[in-house]
């Protein structure tokens, strides 16, 4: 009998620390991912492109702050390249604004990171 909670006891602690790697490794992987974006992102040309605004996204995250509502939003931008090519970054929410599908004029961006548009 008492074996049987001792074995109980031993499972819970493994599962338990299972859990605990299982979240460690999420989050290393998210920062290794982020870094590495970053670093990538830092080492590209800065290019400026003619470019058009083909289409607007949002996400929005709703979550708690000490026991109060809360929310917030992220907003992309999906730009066509004379090529034909598309790309799709993450912009501020004034610029989200003020980019209206179907804008034609110069793209400036580094990597993946959107630094403006200059609407003609």
């Amino acid at each position: 009998m008492f074996g049987f909670f001792d074995m109980g006891y031993s499972a819970f602690s493994m599962l338990f620390f299972l859990t605990f790697i299982v979240i460690l490794c999420v989050i290393l992987v998210t920062a290794i991912r982020g870094a590495v974006q970053w670093n990538n992102n830092n080492h590209s040309p800065r290019l400026t492109v003619p470019a058009r605004v083909v289409s607007k996204r949002q996400e929005h995250h709703h979550y708690q702050n000490n026991d109060v509502p809360a929310s917030s939003s992220t907003y992309y931008v999906t730009f066509q390249v004379e090529s034909g090519d598309r790309m799709e970054l993450r912009v501020r929410g004034w610029e989200y604004g003020q980019l209206v599908e179907g804008d034609f004029g110069n793209l400036t961006f580094q990597g993946t990171r959107y630094m403006g548009f200059e609407r003609h």
